[in-house]
C-alpha cells in the first residue's frame, strides 16, 4: 500500500509535481496527424493538467500553444488560423508557432509591449501518423523512433479510445499485472462463448519481470508461462518507461501509447502495425484512423464485451485516483511494486538534474530503435520472415 503523501507523489501530472515534471521529459502523442487539416486546421488538447491549441498554420507550420490568450484569458481555439499563425477571435493579437506575437491590432505603431508577450508554446513533431508534443524544457530530447514507428514494411492504422476518467498510473499498472488476463479477459470472454477467451482462460504456471535499461530505451518485460507449449506461451510484452506497451505480432504489431490528459483522465493511442508478407515497402498517403465505441452501454454499464470496455471497468472503478492506502499487495502484485519503485527512482533522477530513463538525445542511436523482446518472440518472428521470403 502506498500512503497518501507517496500516492499524489506517483500519480499528480500538472505543472510543478514530482511526476508531472518527469513526464514532461518524454514526448506524448496528442492527436492522429489527419485530425489536423485544411478544413479543420485546430483541435482543443489537454496534456499534463494544461490546456492547449494545436493548429497547422497556413504555411503548413505546426503549432501548439497554451489556449488562453496571453491579452484577455480568451480561448485561441476560436481565433483564425493564418500564414503565420493564430490570431485571437477576441481583439486580434496575433501569435505564431514559436508563441511570438506578431501583431497587436489597435496599439501604438512601434509598441515595445509586442517583444515583450508571448504565448506558452511548445514542440509538435509528426512520426507514423501521429502528432507528438514535448513539454518539458529545453534542450529537447529526440522523438525515438521505436521500430514499429519507422518501418516501411508495415500498414499502420491507429485507433483512438474513449478518453477514460481516471488517472494515468491505474492503466500504466495494468501493464506489469500479467494475472489480471486470466479473470477479466479469459473468464469474461469464456463467459460470453467467445472465442478469443482461449488464449488468456489459461492456468499461469509462473510470471516474470525483467528490468532493462538500455541507452535507446528502458522499462520492463512483463512474461507469463502457461501450462502448454504453444508458440505464444512464455511471452513478455515490454513496458516501455514511462507510459507505453509494445505487444508483438498476432497478427499485428500493437503498440499502446497512454496519455496523461490530467490527474484524473487518460487517452489511449493504439497503434496497429501489419507486416508485408514479403517484406516489402508500403506506402500510405494517410494514416487511418478508427474510434473505438464507448465502453458502456446506454444504460451506462460497463458491456465487457470487448478487452477495452473490460480494462476501463477495472481501472476507472478503482475512482478518478485510486486510493492505495486501501489495496492490499500480493506476490503476484510485484510487477505492480517493481514499476512504482522505477517510477520513484526516476522522479528522482530529474529532481537531481539528471534525464530519465528512456530519454535519448544522440541521433546515432535513434534511427531504429529495437525493443528487446522474449528469446522465443524474437525467433518466432525470425522464422515468419524466413518462410515469407522462401515462398516469395
Amino acid at each position: 500500500m502506498l500512503n497518501r503523501e507517496d500516492n499524489d507523489l506517483l500519480t499528480r501530472v500538472g505543472p510543478g509535481t514530482p511526476a508531472g515534471e518527469l513526464l514532461r521529459r518524454y514526448w506524448h502523442p496528442v492527436a492522429a496527424a489527419c485530425e489536423i487539416t485544411a478544413e479543420k486546421p485546430k483541435k482543443r488538447i489537454r496534456l499534463l493538467g494544461e490546456d492547449l491549441v494545436l493548429f497547422r498554420d497556413g504555411s503548413g507550420t505546426l503549432g501548439l500553444i497554451e489556449e488562453h490568450c496571453p491579452h484577455r484569458g480568451v480561448s485561441l481555439y476560436y481565433g483564425f488560423v493564418e500564414n503565420e499563425g493564430i490570431r485571437c477571435a477576441y481583439h486580434g493579437w496575433k501569435f505564431d508557432c514559436r508563441g511570438q506575437c506578431l501583431d497587436m491590432p489597435f496599439e501604438p505603431e512601434g509598441t515595445p509591449l509586442k517583444s515583450k508577450i508571448a504565448a506558452k508554446a511548445y514542440k509538435v513533431q509528426e512520426l507514423s501518423g501521429l502528432l507528438f508534443a514535448y513539454l518539458g524544457p529545453d534542450p529537447a530530447p529526440l522523438l525515438p523512433h521505436y521500430d514499429p514507428l519507422v518501418r516501411t514494411d508495415v500498414r499502420r492504422k491507429i485507433h483512438i479510445l474513449p478518453q477514460l476518467n481516471c488517472n494515468w498510473l491505474q492503466v500504466m499498472e495494468n501493464s506489469v499485472d500479467p494475472t489480471h488476463t486470466h479473470y477479466l479477459h479469459g473468464a469474461n470472454m469464456n463467459a460470453r462463448g467467445s472465442e478469443e477467451a482461449s488464449f488468456h482462460y489459461r492456468k499461469i504456471e509462473a510470471i516474470d519481470f525483467v528490468v532493462r535499461k538500455e541507452a535507446d530505451w528502458g522499462g520492463v518485460i512483463k512474461k507469463r508461462v502457461f501450462g502448454d507449449v504453444e508458440i505464444d506461451s512464455n511471452e513478455g510484452h515490454p513496458v516501455i518507461f514511462p507510459t507505453m506497451l509494445l505487444l508483438p505480432p498476432h497478427p499485428h504489431i500493437m503498440m499502446h501509447f497512454r496519455v496523461p490528459v490530467d490527474d484524473t483522465h487518460t487517452q489511449i493511442f493504439r497503434c496497429q502495425f501489419t507486416e508485408s508478407e514479403n517484406g516489402e515497402e508500403i506506402k500510405q498517403n494517410e494514416v487511418p484512423v478508427e474510434y473505438v465505441k464507448p465502453f458502456v452501454d446506454d444504460s451506462g454499464e460497463y458491456h465487457l464485451t470487448t478487452f477495452g470496455s473490460q480494462d476501463a471497468m477495472a481501472w476507472e472503478t478503482q475512482g478518478a485516483i485510486a486510493n492505495r492506502g486501501r489495496e492490499m499487495l500480493g506476490a503476484s502484485d510485484r510487477g505492480i511494486a517493481l514499476y512504482r519503485r522505477l517510477l520513484k527512482e526516476q522522479i528522482a533522477a530529474v529532481q537531481q538534474g539528471k534525464d530519465p530513463l528512456g530519454v535519448i538525445r544522440d541521433p546515432a542511436i535513434n534511427t531504429r530503435i529495437m525493443i528487446a523482446l522474449s528469446t522465443q518472440q524474437q525467433e518466432f518472428r525470425n522464422q515468419r520472415l524466413k518462410n515469407a521470403k522462401a515462398e516469395a
